[in-house]
């Protein structure tokens, strides 16, 4: 199982004034018989708080895969996108590149994602959009791949074809 991790990054839905959708759509888009929800937590667009609970996950709960959800657009408030950099020691562009693709086949305001993906110790975050709608259909278009990379990135596969 993979331990997984959905981080909803919100100001309004923090302080209870929007009802988060996007959370629970990824959670219901996750296998359950390949991922393991083990965290769900909504917090607000602060860069030190997004930071803070990043390293808590990889560091402490040691989740293998952590989706955010929200802050990668260009409000002044989107810093998802600055706390992932932060905190990883691997940038993975190639997570982030498939979703734009996909995406702009569906929207041309795809481009517009700064959404970033990457490692942290054994775990591997992904920012996704934070509409339900956008999310669901990133992670649709990542999720083939991802179980192959966290057994990689956890030892329990090698990078070699064979």
């Amino acid at each position: 199982m993979i331990k997984t991790a959905i981080l909803t990054i919100s100001d309004k839905g923090s302080k209870g004034e929007r009802e988060d959708g996007t959370g629970p759509a990824l959670k219901n888009e996750l296998d359950k018989d390949v991922y393991c929800v083990e965290y769900y937590k909504i917090i607000p667009d602060d860069l030190d708080k997004i930071v803070e609970e990043l390293i808590y996950l990889c560091d402490e709960l040691k989740v293998n895969l952590i989706l955010t959800n929200g802050g990668t657009g260009f409000s002044m408030r989107d810093v998802t996108p600055e706390a992932t950099m932060k905190v990883i020691k691997k940038y993975v562009p190639g997570i982030g590149e498939a979703m734009r693709n996909e995406s702009l086949k569906v929207t041309p305001k795809a481009m517009l994602s700064r959404a970033v993906s990457g490692i942290r110790n054994e775990t591997l975050i992904v920012n996704l959009p934070g509409s339900p709608k956008g999310a669901v259909e990133n992670l649709r278009v990542i999720l083939p791949a991802l179980p192959h990379g966290i057994d990689i990135l956890t030892g329990k596969a090698s990078e070699c074809a064979r």
